[in-house]
């Protein structure tokens, strides 16, 4: 049971909460948009051949003044540039082999897997074991969930879709053999 104060205080903060908020703004249908009066516009009409204020690629005289830089000003940077690298650094990477991306196991087990829809589990295995299961599809690596299957011929159940991944078979199938490596 919770203590009054408790409830009290929670009802109390909800309270304040919802004295904070703003109502409900606006309507609930759209405005009209007001006519626009023609006398707040004008024509204006151009000659095709009046001045322009500036012809392209030459710089505006007032902008000149102001200290702006023309258009065929170059800019000169002091100092020499910096040496940059020559060629790029050589790198020399060990060579890997297969299976050198695993530790060694502590023991492996070999058996058949059947698919099961509420994660992993292994026969005499407790649960937080890391296993990789390889089958004829691949191999996955997973942690046991659950106490496993009882019957002995199977070792292990799996979650549906890793059944199927590493099973290489078709979606009809209900067991295949496999090797639980127990880490």
């Amino acid at each position: 049971m919770r203590r009054r104060t408790v409830v009290a205080a929670a009802a109390l903060i909800a309270a304040v909460a919802l004295a904070g908020l703003p109502g409900p703004a606006g309507s609930r249908t759209p405005s009209t948009s007001p006519a626009l009066d023609p006398v707040a516009f004008s024509t204006v009409t151009l000659p095709a051949d009046a001045p322009t204020q500036s012809v392209p690629g030459e710089s505006d005289p007032v902008l000149v003044q102001a200290g702006h830089p023309t258009s065929d000003a170059g800019y000169v940077e002091l100092g020499a540039a910096p040496g940059g690298p020559t060629s790029k650094p050589r790198v020399v990477q060990p060579s890997t082999s297969s299976g050198t991306a695993w530790k060694a196991p502590k023991y492996t087990m070999k058996g058949y897997a059947s698919f099961y829809d509420n994660g992993t589990t292994a026969m005499r295995l407790p649960r937080g074991t890391v296993v990789r299961i390889c089958g004829a599809g691949g191999c996955i690596r997973r942690t046991v969930t659950d106490y496993g299957p009882v019957k002995k011929i199977r070792i292990v159940d799996m979650y549906r879709p890793d059944f199927f991944k590493i099973c290489g078979c078709a979606s009809w199938s209900g067991t295949t053999k496999v090797t639980v490596s127990v880490y």
